[in-house]
């Protein structure tokens, strides 16, 4: 199947993909397509049919070594939580030699600002769901965590590179966790406050593994910075925490975090890297995490 590489007009799908969808009496000929803003890797739009309002997600970008771009395994992922009140439910995948699509129902409401607690319950939540079948599965551990690191700083040599290197932690390995559903991507861009109460969109890297994945993606300055517009601070950290309630997790969050917030910052550069520039300041605000306090 061959990748889209541009999409030329952002105000509605492509013929091809708009086509498919009337082929599945999701849209008729004059039905309005209004793209939604936030998504950094991806186009969507938003639509309505005689039964509901809709998104339409062209899935136009490529994976990065944290977090892949998988129309199949979102799919998968959002079958598995049909009912749950998790994650939007799942209409269609549209699969042709142009691309690749799905459509799912809308979430109503606004971005997530600050409750960390409920983001914490939530993602308690998720993680307590039965496992699916087909979707990736995350090495555990520093030790794995520093290796992934490590590959992005050797495809983003520097001299940013080196100093991070500087700084690499120990490594640390505690016993593994019991593997959970892990949503991947948990960045506040991809939390809405509905009216029923908080929901997870953008299921395009989900996988399975240890909790604190998660946990680690959310709390990270770099992303908050990236897609939230804030970094938490400690009482919202332990209020995550908190909220999500299982205090094992939390102490094996705390003896895992330096690991992830060094992948992370490799992350970061290799971002840089490929030209992504605002991933600097992002860089900066994770090597605090890294550096003894002055």
């Amino acid at each position: 199947m061959g990748r889209i590489e541009t999409i030329e007009a952002l105000d509605r799908p492509p013929e091809w993909l708009r086509a498919a969808l009337e082929s599945r009496g999701l849209a008729g000929a004059d039905t309005g397509f209004a793209p939604l803003s936030g998504g950094r890797t991806n186009r969507l739009w938003r639509f309505r049919n005689a039964a509901n309002s809709l998104v339409c997600k062209l899935f136009t970008g490529a994976d990065t070594p944290l977090f892949p771009n998988d129309p199949k395994a979102e799919a998968t992922a959002l079958r598995h939580l049909h009912g749950c009140g998790i994650a939007p439910s799942l209409v269609a995948s549209v699969d042709t030699a142009h691309g690749s699509a799905l459509v799912y129902e809308h979430v109503d409401g606004p971005v997530w600002a600050q409750d960390c607690n409920a983001v914490g319950a939530l993602l308690a939540r998720l993680h307590e769901v039965a496992l699916p079948k087909g979707l990736r599965v995350i090495d555990q551990g520093s030790e794995a965590i520093l290796a992934q690191a490590e590959r992005m700083l050797d495809a983003a040599d520097s001299a940013s590179a080196t100093a991070l290197r500087s700084l690499k932690p120990r490594t640390v390995n505690p016993p593994p966790a019991q593997p959970v559903f892990l949503h991947g991507d948990v960045v506040a861009k991809n939390i809405i406050a509905s009216p029923g109460g908080l929901r997870l969109i953008d299921w395009q890297c989900p996988a399975i593994g240890d909790p604190t994945e998660d946990l680690s993606v959310f709390l990270s300055p770099a992303m908050q910075h990236i897609y939230g517009g804030q970094v938490l601070d400690t009482a919202q950290e332990a209020d995550l925490l908190a909220g999500y309630g299982q205090e094992h997790h939390a102490r094996r969050y705390a003896a895992l975090a330096p690991a992830y917030h060094w992948r992370m910052a490799a992350f970061c550069l290799w971002k840089q890297h490929q030209g992504d520039a605002d991933y600097g300041d992002a860089f900066t605000l994770e090597i605090a995490r890294l550096q003894p306090p002055a």
